[in-house]
């Protein structure tokens, strides 16, 4: 094995002390310029104080960074400095904080400013009373109060807030507000990126621009694209309007949102209520897209009504607002039940449509052979097209027509049979307690009545065909009838009506699909899969700025040399302490 001769074990020796030594003059800092130079060791001991004169200020110099200031106090054996007066502090060129007062550590890189202090780089300012510079981990950090004002972002003020230099990240803390020409963000626990514009929220915050307001314990938002995402007890208020959900995303450069997962849009102006899984809200356009469990539920003092579908559309202005549901609609109200391919209702009119749309080729049996169907107390009306026509201040139903192959069925109330009318057209006539109270059969009319004398025995079965009959009800019972332009008619005992001759063409009593709850509107849908929202990322709490157990005074730091840097950065944060204190 081959050794070093003595001659290369001393010049390797002086090598690495020359370096060290070097390395340990770099830590120092310097005195670049002063105009006066003074000591006064009863009340600074250990200081050299330093006075600009009247053609330059003191300049300090350590490692990278540039330092002005009036006067200076210079603990030169701790490394250690505090400057007064139009101080002005450069580092890397890219970096200036000014302010009325800096203390500073050679040792720990730790700068402490206060009085108006100012901090810029190239593309935000940090404004504060008080303000922390860490040269070290290129950390800027205060806690009394502040206010970043970021170019297009617009301008941040918050209690506590810390810059993280090297990836341009602001961290805020407590009375976080955001301001700029679009929108104005509050939250109590804000992130923020400079260089994406790109903003983080937890715990309650708000997002408010001329056109909505969006609520969320977590979100995202791009100040740039004036897009972003809300979770967490999440709603977005569009005037009138209020969107909640699981997941909300929204552009407000299209005044567009959508939804995802447990969600209520409610209209407060037609007093509404949407709810479903899948939304897409089009403010400017005034339409609302849902689907997946789709259920709109008009409040009324009284009696609410529920419509479901596989897909809500609602379009227009809150007084000319039309509501469309497609494929499998259903509706229940307490006295009242329908079910149709789709709907269609108008709020400025009070008209509702009930409809099948025919889709050829598909094999859906429903569309081509199913009616649309209306249950009314214990009637059962069915035919191509049904309309209700409605109050809708009153909040009250005024009247229904069915068109084309009009059928009613009431089930004969003591007995196993059907009171039946069909006709080419049903015109229906509610009362106050929205009950039938007549109904007229217009065009080739056919009934079937079972008539009971007053004992409730039945007499007879009355059946006959005529052009036009009128029926009266009172407690959803038939109390008359009257037939005009009557074909023929007969009334026979029971013993002598043939089975077949007790129901009418088209006879189909279909109660067994009659929605008698609000969750028998759901029976017949395939079961939800609803997808999982991975969300965002939870807060991360920012880490202590400097150590605070310095901040005890009962701390011994003066043991040995090696706690000479705990002993100018709690020089630092006691000062910071005090002034904090005042």
């Amino acid at each position: 094995m081959k050794t070093l001769k003595p001659t290369y074990l001393i010049l390797l020796f002086s090598f690495f002390t020359i370096a060290q030594f070097q390395g340990q003059e770099k830590k120092k800092i310097q005195i670049e310029y002063s105009g006066f130079l003074n000591q006064d060791e009863s009340n600074y001991p250990g200081a050299r104080i330093l006075t600009r004169d009247e053609s330059q200020q003191v300049h300090i110099i350590h490692g990278s960074t540039n330092m002005w200031c009036d006067k200076a106090y210079f603990y030169s054996q701790d490394n250690f400095i505090e400057a007064y007066g139009n101080v002005k502090m450069i580092d890397n060129d890219t970096i200036t904080m000014k302010s009325k007062y800096i203390s500073y550590s050679g040792i720990t890189k730790l700068a402490f400013a206060s009085g108006n202090v100012e901090l810029k780089d190239p593309s935000s300012t940090i404004t504060s009373d008080t303000l922390y510079f860490d040269r070290e981990r290129q950390q800027a950090f205060y806690r009394n109060g502040g206010t970043v004002v970021k170019d297009t972002s617009g301008t941040i003020t918050s209690k506590i807030g810390r810059y993280y230099m090297p990836i341009k990240k602001y961290q805020f803390v407590e009375d976080v507000v955001l301001v700029n020409p679009d929108a104005t963000i509050n939250s109590n626990y804000f992130d923020f990126y400079s260089d994406t514009g790109h903003a983080y929220l937890f715990g309650p915050s708000t997002i408010t621009t001329d056109e909505s307001k969006t609520y969320c314990e977590k979100g995202f938002y791009d100040t740039k694209t004036k897009i972003g995402y809300a979770m967490k007890n999440a709603n977005i208020d569009y005037d009138n309007r209020i969107i909640e959900g699981d997941s909300l995303y929204f552009n407000n450069n299209r005044s567009f949102a959508s939804a995802t997962n447990n969600i209520k849009v409610t209209d407060t102006l037609n007093n509404s209520i949407i709810k479903g899984h899948y939304a897409e809200l089009y403010k400017a356009l005034d339409s609302l897209f849902i689907t997946k469990h789709a259920l709109a539920i008009t409040v009324q003092e009284k009696d609410s009504v529920y419509i479901h579908a596989d897909t809500l559309l609602v379009t227009g202005k809150p007084e000319k607002r039309i509501t469309r549901a497609y494929r499998n609609m259903r509706l229940f109200k307490s006295d009242m039940s329908a079910k149709a391919d789709s709907v269609h209702s108008n709020q400025a009119t009070g008209l509702t449509q009930l409809i099948n749309i025919a889709r050829l080729g598909t094999g859906d049996q429903f569309s081509t052979k199913r009616k649309p169907i209306l249950w009314n107390e214990e009637n059962q009306m069915t035919g191509d097209t049904i309309h209700l026509i409605s109050n809708p201040e009153a909040e009250k139903l005024d009247s229904l027509i069915v068109f084309k192959n009009a059928f009613l069925i009431s089930k004969d109330s003591l007995g196993t049979g059907y009171n039946q009318i069909s006709g080419q057209r049903l015109v229906g006539l509610f009362n106050d307690e929205n009950k039938l109270k007549q109904v007229n059969i217009i065009k080739n009319a056919e009934s079937i009545f079972y008539a009971r004398n007053e004992q409730g025995e039945l007499t007879a079965i009355d059946k006959a065909r005529s052009g036009y009959i009128e029926i009266y009800f009172e407690e959803s019972e038939i109390v008359e009838f009257r037939r005009l332009n009557q074909v023929d008619g007969k009334g026979h005992p029971l013993s002598k009506f043939a089975e077949r001759d007790k129901i009418l063409k088209g006879f189909d009593w279909r109660d067994d699909e009659r929605p008698k709850s609000i969750e028998d509107l759901f029976k017949d849908d395939p079961p939800l899969n609803l997808p999982t929202i991975k969300g965002l990322q939870d807060y991360v709490p920012q880490e202590d700025f400097f150590n605070e157990n310095l901040l005890d005074p009962n701390e011994d730091t003066t043991t040995n040399d090696s706690n000479q840097t705990l002993k100018t950065q709690k020089n630092l944060s006691q000062n910071f302490k005090t002034k904090k204190a005042k």
